[in-house]
């Protein structure tokens, strides 16, 4: 039966054609974005994911800038304990030197006495960012990011390094500090030796005995071991923060390719999907073109 009020198959081809029209407003989106899920109603369980996973991407970035600042205070620290070791290196030599009976023991001083002001040059110049690691008050203490922590309850945290000060003889850094102004009486350099009653950067071998400064030559050799000590402490931070820094460009770069499986549109596929419905569309366009015709024939019967 011919109805001229109710075309079915118009609006069968109508029905097909919003279809087709949909998905293909939907490839179209996914061609342009890139993406196959670019909101909630995507697919809510794969957006919300996809988004918690790029927000965490987004700490662990912050966390690898923290970890260059870090790597950037322990390097600074390393640089003046290896040319304060080279400097007392020096000291040392002209110890050895001035235990020759003849030799002036006040020219020696002088020279020596330019190196302690150069070690306490150094000790000062060592600051990055407003933090001195060779330079600060006993019982201090600083720290670095070393890491960013998900939780499997969805909490988050930060971990750090702590590094704690010791300006005692054997501690780890050159000078004490008080108030932020160098202590030149404390630290591996400052700390007077009882058996000398100087220390490295007070130490004064003009009237000297032989035998007071074999004393001073042992106390030198001590403040080295310290100080090379200290480096050993500061080259394992700095090599633990460059194994975070690797991990953190490793993890980043897991999570960003995690998150493109999950909502990344493939695009030769879509590309595929998309010529195909254009296809469709053009048929369902004449599908419907020859349904609403279809009711003209009926003319016909009232000639």
């Amino acid at each position: 039966m011919t109805s001229i009020l109710t075309n079915n198959a118009a609006m069968a081809a109508l029905q097909t054609l919003r279809s087709i029209g949909s998905n293909l407003q939907q490839t179209q989106s996914a061609v342009s974005s890139g993406l196959r899920i670019s909101k909630a109603s995507d697919n809510a369980a794969y957006w919300s994911i996809a988004t918690s996973m790029k927000s965490d991407n987004s700490a662990i970035g912050a966390v690898s800038d923290a970890l260059g600042l870090g790597a950037a205070k322990v390097d600074t620290a390393t640089t003046a304990v290896t040319s304060a070791i080279d400097i007392v290196s020096q000291i040392k030599s002209k110890l050895v030197t001035a235990m020759e009976g003849s030799v002036d023991k006040k020219s020696i001083q002088e020279e020596i006495g330019q190196l302690q002001q150069q070690l306490e040059s150094v000790a000062q110049s060592a600051s990055f960012n407003g933090e001195n690691w060779v330079m600060a008050q006993n019982g201090d203490s600083a720290s670095v990011v070393s890491s960013f922590i998900r939780g499997t309850n969805g909490t988050v945290s930060v971990s750090t390094t702590a590094y704690a000060f010791d300006s005692s003889a054997t501690g780890n850094v050159l000078f004490g500090s008080s108030g932020g102004t160098i202590d030149t009486t404390s630290g591996i350099l400052g700390t007077s030796d009882g058996s000398v009653g100087a220390s490295v950067f007070s130490l004064d071998i003009s009237s000297m005995t032989g035998g007071q400064i074999s004393s001073a030559l042992n106390m030198v050799q001590t403040a080295l071991n310290s100080m090379t000590s200290m480096n050993s402490r500061l080259g394992s931070i700095s090599a633990r923060i460059d194994l975070q820094t690797t991990f953190a460009s490793s993890l980043s770069d897991s999570i960003e390719s995690g998150v493109g499986k999950l909502v990344d549109a493939n695009m030769e596929q879509e590309s595929s999907k998309l010529s195909a419905l254009q296809t469709q569309q053009q048929l369902a366009v004449q599908s419907l073109s020859i349904a609403n015709s279809s009711s003209q024939s009926i003319l016909s019967l009232f000639r």
